[in-house]
Protein backbone atom coordinates (compact mmCIF):
# COMPACT_ATOMS: atom_id res chain seq x y z
CA UNK A 1 0.00 0.00 0.00
CA UNK A 2 1.52 3.07 -1.12
CA UNK A 3 1.81 6.86 0.98
CA UNK A 4 -1.00 8.01 -1.26
CA UNK A 5 -3.05 5.42 0.58
CA UNK A 6 -2.46 6.07 3.68
CA UNK A 7 -2.83 9.62 3.57
CA UNK A 8 -6.30 9.21 2.46
CA UNK A 9 -7.03 7.38 5.53
CA UNK A 10 -5.53 9.60 8.27
CA UNK A 11 -8.04 12.00 9.35
CA UNK A 12 -7.30 16.08 8.21
CA UNK A 13 -5.78 16.88 11.75
CA UNK A 14 -3.02 14.33 10.90
CA UNK A 15 -1.69 16.34 8.00
CA UNK A 16 -1.68 19.71 8.58
CA UNK A 17 1.00 22.06 10.51
CA UNK A 18 -0.86 22.26 13.29
CA UNK A 19 1.02 24.47 16.46
CA UNK A 20 2.91 23.33 19.30
CA UNK A 21 -0.14 22.27 21.77
CA UNK A 22 -0.42 18.43 22.02
CA UNK A 23 -4.26 19.24 23.78
CA UNK A 24 -5.04 21.21 20.80
CA UNK A 25 -4.22 18.34 18.40
CA UNK A 26 -6.29 16.04 20.62
CA UNK A 27 -9.15 18.14 19.88
CA UNK A 28 -9.15 18.20 16.33
CA UNK A 29 -8.27 14.85 16.16
CA UNK A 30 -10.21 12.56 19.28
CA UNK A 31 -11.79 15.12 21.51
CA UNK A 32 -13.54 11.78 23.04
CA UNK A 33 -9.81 10.53 24.50
CA UNK A 34 -9.87 14.40 26.61
CA UNK A 35 -10.10 13.72 30.05
CA UNK A 36 -13.35 15.84 30.30
CA UNK A 37 -15.23 13.75 27.82
CA UNK A 38 -15.71 10.48 29.58
CA UNK A 39 -18.38 12.93 31.65
CA UNK A 40 -20.23 14.61 29.04
CA UNK A 41 -23.44 12.57 29.33
CA UNK A 42 -23.63 12.79 32.82
CA UNK A 43 -26.81 14.29 33.83
CA UNK A 44 -25.34 16.19 36.85
CA UNK A 45 -24.36 16.26 40.61
CA UNK A 46 -25.16 13.45 42.39
CA UNK A 47 -25.03 10.32 44.62
CA UNK A 48 -22.54 8.54 41.93
CA UNK A 49 -20.12 11.75 41.71
CA UNK A 50 -20.06 11.77 45.91
CA UNK A 51 -19.32 8.14 46.09
CA UNK A 52 -16.14 8.72 42.99
CA UNK A 53 -12.76 8.37 44.64
CA UNK A 54 -11.15 11.89 45.31
CA UNK A 55 -7.67 13.30 46.45
CA UNK A 56 -6.91 14.95 49.52
CA UNK A 57 -4.72 17.22 50.56
CA UNK A 58 -1.88 18.63 48.58
CA UNK A 59 1.12 20.99 50.07
CA UNK A 60 4.08 22.93 48.41
CA UNK A 61 7.04 25.61 50.02
CA UNK A 62 9.61 27.45 48.23
CA UNK A 63 12.91 26.84 49.64
CA UNK A 64 16.77 28.26 49.22
CA UNK A 65 17.17 27.36 45.52
CA UNK A 66 14.23 25.38 45.17
CA UNK A 67 10.53 24.20 45.63
CA UNK A 68 9.12 21.09 47.74
CA UNK A 69 5.76 19.27 46.97
CA UNK A 70 4.24 16.79 49.18
CA UNK A 71 0.84 15.15 49.32
CA UNK A 72 -0.92 12.94 51.77
CA UNK A 73 -2.03 9.25 50.02
CA UNK A 74 -5.57 9.11 50.94
CA UNK A 75 -8.55 9.07 48.57
CA UNK A 76 -12.36 8.81 49.69
CA UNK A 77 -15.58 7.78 48.16
CA UNK A 78 -18.28 9.90 50.09
CA UNK A 79 -17.41 8.76 54.15
CA UNK A 80 -15.69 5.80 52.74
CA UNK A 81 -11.63 5.44 52.13
CA UNK A 82 -11.16 4.22 48.61
CA UNK A 83 -7.53 3.66 48.67
CA UNK A 84 -4.91 4.08 51.09
CA UNK A 85 -1.64 4.97 49.13
CA UNK A 86 -3.11 6.58 45.98
CA UNK A 87 -0.21 9.15 44.63
CA UNK A 88 -0.83 12.96 44.06
CA UNK A 89 1.99 14.54 43.49
CA UNK A 90 3.83 13.87 39.73
CA UNK A 91 6.60 14.84 37.68
CA UNK A 92 5.58 16.83 34.82
CA UNK A 93 9.12 17.00 33.05
CA UNK A 94 12.89 17.94 34.75
CA UNK A 95 12.26 21.17 37.10
CA UNK A 96 8.46 21.14 37.72
CA UNK A 97 5.77 19.13 39.05
CA UNK A 98 1.96 18.79 40.05
CA UNK A 99 -0.20 17.87 42.80
CA UNK A 100 -4.09 17.27 42.12
CA UNK A 101 -7.35 17.36 44.20
CA UNK A 102 -10.60 16.62 43.65
CA UNK A 103 -11.59 13.86 41.19
CA UNK A 104 -8.87 11.42 41.37
CA UNK A 105 -9.19 9.79 38.13
CA UNK A 106 -10.28 12.96 35.63
CA UNK A 107 -7.33 14.18 37.74
CA UNK A 108 -5.20 11.43 37.01
CA UNK A 109 -5.61 11.89 33.28
CA UNK A 110 -5.16 15.23 33.31
CA UNK A 111 -2.04 14.95 34.53
CA UNK A 112 -0.98 12.60 31.80
CA UNK A 113 -2.23 14.84 29.35
CA UNK A 114 -0.09 17.74 30.71
CA UNK A 115 3.06 15.49 30.67
CA UNK A 116 2.50 14.66 26.91
CA UNK A 117 1.80 18.42 26.22
CA UNK A 118 4.97 19.20 27.86
CA UNK A 119 6.82 16.82 25.75
CA UNK A 120 5.32 17.95 22.70
CA UNK A 121 6.08 21.37 22.86
CA UNK A 122 10.05 20.37 23.19
CA UNK A 123 9.57 18.36 20.55
CA UNK A 124 8.01 20.47 17.83
CA UNK A 125 9.97 23.62 19.43
CA UNK A 126 12.99 21.90 19.80
CA UNK A 127 13.44 23.65 23.51
CA UNK A 128 11.50 23.78 26.76
CA UNK A 129 8.56 26.09 27.75
CA UNK A 130 9.26 28.95 30.01
CA UNK A 131 8.17 27.76 33.74
CA UNK A 132 5.75 30.64 33.10
CA UNK A 133 4.81 29.26 29.76
CA UNK A 134 4.38 25.92 31.98
CA UNK A 135 1.59 27.66 33.72
CA UNK A 136 -0.17 29.06 31.83
CA UNK A 137 -0.56 25.83 29.85
CA UNK A 138 -1.91 23.85 32.47
CA UNK A 139 -4.38 26.68 33.45
CA UNK A 140 -6.02 26.25 29.64
CA UNK A 141 -6.10 22.25 30.30
CA UNK A 142 -7.97 22.75 33.65
CA UNK A 143 -10.18 25.44 31.77
CA UNK A 144 -10.90 22.34 29.22
CA UNK A 145 -12.62 21.07 32.15
CA UNK A 146 -14.88 23.40 33.12
CA UNK A 147 -17.92 21.24 31.74
CA UNK A 148 -17.06 18.44 33.97
CA UNK A 149 -16.44 20.61 36.75
CA UNK A 150 -19.95 22.49 36.69
CA UNK A 151 -21.04 18.42 36.86
CA UNK A 152 -19.62 18.12 39.89
CA UNK A 153 -16.07 16.58 38.56
CA UNK A 154 -13.78 19.21 40.07
CA UNK A 155 -10.12 18.93 39.64
CA UNK A 156 -7.85 21.10 40.79
CA UNK A 157 -4.13 21.20 40.60
CA UNK A 158 -1.15 22.46 42.08
CA UNK A 159 2.19 23.67 40.16
CA UNK A 160 5.39 24.35 41.24
CA UNK A 161 9.07 24.20 39.46
CA UNK A 162 12.42 25.74 39.26
CA UNK A 163 12.72 29.12 37.53
CA UNK A 164 15.97 28.94 35.51
CA UNK A 165 16.02 32.46 35.06
CA UNK A 166 15.37 33.92 39.41
CA UNK A 167 17.35 30.37 40.24
CA UNK A 168 13.98 30.01 42.77
CA UNK A 169 11.24 27.62 43.07
CA UNK A 170 7.84 29.10 42.25
CA UNK A 171 4.20 27.98 42.94
CA UNK A 172 0.88 27.90 41.49
CA UNK A 173 -2.34 27.26 42.24
CA UNK A 174 -5.63 27.05 39.86
CA UNK A 175 -9.38 27.88 39.94
CA UNK A 176 -11.94 24.91 38.08
CA UNK A 177 -12.28 27.81 35.76
CA UNK A 178 -9.09 27.63 34.56
CA UNK A 179 -7.78 31.02 36.44
CA UNK A 180 -3.91 30.88 36.72
CA UNK A 181 -2.43 32.66 40.72
CA UNK A 182 0.92 32.75 41.51
CA UNK A 183 1.34 31.74 45.46
CA UNK A 184 4.55 32.88 47.24
CA UNK A 185 6.18 30.99 49.77
CA UNK A 186 3.80 27.92 50.75
CA UNK A 187 0.48 26.78 49.85
CA UNK A 188 -1.98 24.31 49.75
CA UNK A 189 -4.64 23.01 48.20
CA UNK A 190 -7.75 20.42 48.77
CA UNK A 191 -10.17 19.55 52.02
CA UNK A 192 -7.40 19.60 54.79
CA UNK A 193 -5.58 22.57 53.11
CA UNK A 194 -6.97 25.30 56.00
CA UNK A 195 -5.54 23.09 58.53
CA UNK A 196 -1.80 22.85 56.27
CA UNK A 197 -1.66 26.56 55.60
CA UNK A 198 -2.74 27.16 59.05
CA UNK A 199 0.29 25.30 60.19
CA UNK A 200 3.21 26.18 57.64
CA UNK A 201 2.32 30.04 58.28
CA UNK A 202 3.65 28.87 62.00
CA UNK A 203 6.62 27.04 60.38
CA UNK A 204 7.66 28.16 57.57
CA UNK A 205 10.13 30.85 57.16
CA UNK A 206 12.18 32.68 54.45
CA UNK A 207 15.51 31.10 53.09
CA UNK A 208 14.84 27.61 54.68
CA UNK A 209 17.11 24.53 53.45
CA UNK A 210 15.13 21.37 51.64
CA UNK A 211 15.56 19.58 54.25
CA UNK A 212 13.45 21.68 56.41
CA UNK A 213 10.82 22.61 54.11
CA UNK A 214 10.11 18.92 53.36
CA UNK A 215 9.98 18.63 57.37
CA UNK A 216 7.50 21.23 57.50
CA UNK A 217 5.76 20.00 54.65
CA UNK A 218 5.09 16.77 56.71
CA UNK A 219 3.97 18.44 59.80
CA UNK A 220 1.53 20.32 57.91
CA UNK A 221 -0.03 17.34 56.27
CA UNK A 222 -0.05 15.70 59.67
CA UNK A 223 -2.26 18.84 60.83
CA UNK A 224 -4.54 18.25 58.01
CA UNK A 225 -5.36 14.78 59.05
CA UNK A 226 -5.40 15.82 62.42
CA UNK A 227 -8.41 17.52 61.66
CA UNK A 228 -9.55 16.40 58.61
CA UNK A 229 -10.96 13.20 58.13
CA UNK A 230 -10.58 12.80 53.91
CA UNK A 231 -6.59 13.53 54.75
CA UNK A 232 -4.55 10.49 55.62
CA UNK A 233 -1.90 11.09 58.01
CA UNK A 234 1.42 8.55 58.31
CA UNK A 235 0.78 5.05 58.29
CA UNK A 236 3.08 3.20 59.94
CA UNK A 237 2.06 -0.31 60.14
CA UNK A 238 1.37 -0.14 56.43
CA UNK A 239 4.68 1.82 55.86
CA UNK A 240 1.99 4.17 53.94
CA UNK A 241 4.03 7.84 53.72
CA UNK A 242 2.93 10.96 52.33
CA UNK A 243 4.73 11.55 48.69
CA UNK A 244 7.94 14.09 48.95
CA UNK A 245 9.67 15.66 45.73
CA UNK A 246 11.66 18.39 45.34
CA UNK A 247 12.81 20.74 42.21
CA UNK A 248 15.95 22.23 41.84
CA UNK A 249 18.52 23.12 39.37
CA UNK A 250 19.37 19.79 39.32
CA UNK A 251 16.19 18.87 38.28
CA UNK A 252 12.94 16.93 39.66
CA UNK A 253 13.65 14.07 42.80
CA UNK A 254 10.71 12.24 44.34
CA UNK A 255 12.14 11.48 47.81
CA UNK A 256 12.36 7.68 48.54
CA UNK A 257 10.18 5.58 50.63
CA UNK A 258 13.18 5.56 53.32
CA UNK A 259 13.63 9.46 53.69
CA UNK A 260 9.61 10.12 53.45
CA UNK A 261 9.45 7.37 56.35
CA UNK A 262 12.48 9.41 58.08
CA UNK A 263 10.75 12.48 57.60
CA UNK A 264 7.33 11.17 59.24
CA UNK A 265 8.82 9.26 62.06
CA UNK A 266 10.78 12.41 63.23
CA UNK A 267 6.95 14.33 62.76
CA UNK A 268 5.54 11.58 65.36
CA UNK A 269 8.05 11.41 67.71
CA UNK A 270 7.71 15.00 68.09
CA UNK A 271 3.87 14.64 68.35
CA UNK A 272 4.34 12.16 71.10
CA UNK A 273 5.92 15.20 73.28
CA UNK A 274 3.77 17.82 71.59
CA UNK A 275 0.50 16.53 70.23
CA UNK A 276 -0.24 19.97 68.74
CA UNK A 277 3.03 20.34 66.87
CA UNK A 278 6.11 22.52 67.71
CA UNK A 279 4.90 26.19 68.66
CA UNK A 280 5.94 29.24 66.75
CA UNK A 281 8.89 31.09 67.72
CA UNK A 282 8.25 34.65 69.32
CA UNK A 283 11.22 35.51 70.16
CA UNK A 284 11.78 37.42 67.21
CA UNK A 285 8.56 39.22 67.72
CA UNK A 286 9.59 40.01 70.85
CA UNK A 287 12.51 41.85 69.77
CA UNK A 288 10.87 43.88 67.33
CA UNK A 289 8.04 45.01 70.08
CA UNK A 290 10.81 45.84 73.28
Amino acid sequence: MGSDSYRRQLPAAYLSAGNSSFADFLTAAAPELLPSASTASTSGPGTAIRDLPHGTTIVAAAFDGGVVMAGDRRATAGNMIAQRDIEKVFRTDEYSCVGIAGAAGIGIDLVRLYQVELEHYEKIEGRSLSLEGKANRLATIVRSNLGAAMQGFVVVPLFAGYDDDTGQGRIFSYDPTGGRYEEYRFHSIGSGSVFARGSLKKLYADGMQGSDAALACMQALYDAADDDSATGGPDVTRRIFPVIATVTADGFRRLTDAESAGYAQTVLEGRMQEPDGPPASLHHASTRNG
